[in-house]
């Protein structure tokens, strides 16, 4: 096997993973931020077992780097709580659908920070996610199909998918700053999770632990398949596959959370909900791929 089919295999199962971590979020019944805990744990726990397996764990790192992937695990974190919170507010369609909007938000950030050139076209998939969002936000979630999202409740969902996906845009420039400096991306994701445990222990309600047998098997799966293994996954296929293939298969990922959605929950999404979710999907997809609406030449910014 090819290290090109075997990464998309990887890639194609850690998107799949990835898209149905909002059912377990929701049937877990627990308060998002025991999930993102135990997930913290047990995702730990995991990739504790493979950075010792890998020899990873004799890394030389410096205090300089520990703090950087420190702070990158409090985004990661805050990223986790707002986007599972938004799952039973604007539902998991619409928070993922939102969620997409990250590669803007790295622009963004990208343009404020490192001076990076915004382009004609880079600027026309923003309108056109923006355009997407307006129709998400402009909705009336108390139709029929709606279920019980609907109100301020549907636009909070929205704001905090939008905040899951800022502080997953900065989590992501550290780890690529990180990257630099040769630092291995599992101990990075380690390292993550331990902040994440340490972040999140004084407000879990450990004195109230999950009786039920069910409840524990969803939270080690979150922890060590969600995290652990998605990881795992997620970084063997990024080192085997060219950049384009691994922007194309992400998108896996938003299409099996709304199949979730849907055949779990029964959500569907209205009409213009439908297209809003479908303008910021394709514009994510343009961004990611570099897909061109305008002749090069056109730009504006500098670099």
């Amino acid at each position: 096997m090819t290290n090109k089919v075997s990464g998309s295999l990887e890639m194609t199962a850690a998107m799949v993973i990835s898209g149905t971590i909002g059912w377990f979020v929701l049937v877990s019944g627990q308060p998002v931020l025991d999930v993102v805990f135990w997930r913290c744990v047990f995702g730990a726990a995991t990739l504790l077992v493979v950075c010792a397996g890998m020899g990873l764990l004799r890394a030389a790192i410096t205090w300089r780097l520990l703090a950087l992937a420190a702070l990158g695990g409090v985004a990661i974190v805050l990223n986790w709580l707002l986007l599972f919170v938004s799952y039973s507010h604007a539902s998991i369609s619409i928070s993922t659908a939102v969620y997409n909007t990250q590669p803007f938000m790295l622009v963004g950030l990208g343009a404020v920070f490192f001076s990076e050139r915004l382009t004609i076209n880079k600027l026309t998939w923003l309108a056109i996610a923006f355009a997407g969002m307006l129709l998400i936000v402009l909705a009336q979630p108390g139709g029929a199909d709606s279920g019980a999202y609907g109100g301020s409740d549907y636009l909070a969902g929205i704001l905090m998918a939008l905040g899951a996906a800022f502080f997953y845009a900065v989590a992501a420039i550290i780890t690529k700053k990180l990257a630099r400096f040769s630092m291995p991306p599992h101990l990075i994701a380690l390292i993550q999770v331990c902040v994440g445990m340490a972040m999140l222990a004084p407000f879990a309600h450990l004195s109230q632990l999950p009786t039920a047998i069910g409840t524990w098997s969803i939270l080690v799966t979150v922890g060590v398949v969600h995290t652990g293994l998605m990881y795992i996954l997620l970084y063997g296929a990024i080192q085997k596959l060219p950049t384009h293939l691994t922007g194309s298969l992400s998108f896996i990922y938003p299409i099996v959370a709304i199949m979730v959605d849907f055949l779990a929950f029964g959500h569907r999404l209205q009409i213009s909900q439908l297209i809003g979710a479908a303008a910021i999907l394709i514009a994510a997809a343009g961004m990611n791929l570099g897909w061109s609406l305008w002749k090069p030449k056109e730009c504006v910014g500098t670099s």
